[in-house]
């Protein structure tokens, strides 16, 4: 058996060696390590490091609520010296203490996928959530004609980039779509098993719904199971956002209306380039918003969209 502080030893060694070698460490923490968008977020951070001559070390908490564990890691990352660090933050109050220690300590920062409430990083890279949010409610206001009722299921308290899509959602059916009424809206937790829970839980209290908005990966998957299991797929009008491989059987299969889905691969190789140039003296862009894209049943047949949704790449890591 392994012991953490065998784990720690080899680590300081790994990271001595690189530094001998010249070339500098970014350490990477996802807001989770667990789910396939941060499985794609890595091999964008392992692309870039590539192209761009720099080591990487990427460590994160199995789960997006375990700030604590984040906290620990960001602080290990932090003692062992890495030269730069790129994070997801999993709460946006919480990981403002660690993230000031390490700028504090001379090590640049740039945030990727969530922000956090700091201002002095290096860059911020994301999708524009808040649009993708408005994206998501015209989407299903289309999709429902313009009236019913709709619920949402959503990812968890804390999470800015979750936190903006729903809140955008909610914004944009109170201003443009008076015949809409959002009836229910429950937390999934970042679970899919909970999100189910919750999806189930929302369509068993209103059997007429008309429409339902899963704002994250777990989210999306939980509502899937939920109308499947409640014998409304294809008659709830289901957006989603993030994709998978059960996302895209249920979008074959009529379960999911529109898939929302972000470029995960981009945004962990632009956060690894802004730290590249930060590090070699470069002004990298403040700020960079990427837009989500729409993905309905006909475009699965399209060979960009193939391509973009193949799983492969994770099984050839």
């Amino acid at each position: 058996m392994i012991t953490r502080r065998a784990l720690g030893a080899g680590l300081a060694t790994w990271l001595a060696a690189c530094h001998r070698s010249n070339q500098k460490i970014i350490g990477v923490v996802p807001k989770a390590v667990s789910h396939l968008f941060f499985v794609s977020v890595h091999a964008g951070v392992d692309q870039a490091a590539r192209d761009f001559h720099v080591n990487t070390l990427w460590n994160g908490p199995d789960n997006e609520t375990d700030y604590t564990r984040q906290i620990e890691i960001v602080d290990a990352m932090v003692a062992r010296r890495v030269d730069a660090l790129a994070i997801s933050a999993t709460e946006e109050r919480a990981l403002v203490a660690p993230i000031e220690r390490a700028i504090r300590a001379g090590i640049p920062v740039t945030v990727f996928d969530s922000a956090v409430a700091i201002d002095n990083y290096v860059s911020f890279i994301a999708t524009d959530n808040y649009g993708a949010g408005c994206t998501a409610a015209r989407t299903l206001a289309r999709l429902i004609g313009g009236k019913g009722s709709v619920g949402m299921v959503m990812q968890k308290p804390g999470g800015t980039s979750t936190m903006l899509r729903e809140r955008a959602f909610e914004d944009t059916v109170a201003k443009e779509f008076p015949g809409i009424r959002i009836v229910a809206r429950q937390y999934g937790m970042a679970d899919p098993a909970r999100s189910r829970a919750a999806a189930e839980n929302i369509l068993t209290a209103y059997p007429d719904l008309a429409g339902l908005f899963a704002s994250s990966e777990a989210a999306s998957i939980g509502s899937i199971q939920a109308a499947r299991s409640r014998n409304r797929a294809g008659t709830l009008k289901l957006v989603t956002f993030d994709f998978s491989q059960t996302h895209v059987e249920a979008l074959s299969d009529g379960t999911i209306d529109v898939m929302l889905v972000q470029d995960p691969f981009r945004i962990g190789y632009e956060a690894v380039k802004s730290l590249a140039a930060k590090l070699s003296g470069q002004a990298p862009p403040r700020r960079l918003d990427l837009p989500v894209r729409s993905i309905v049943k006909s475009d699965l047949e399209k060979p960009e969209i193939r391509a973009f949704l193949s799983p492969e790449w994770a099984k050839s890591r």
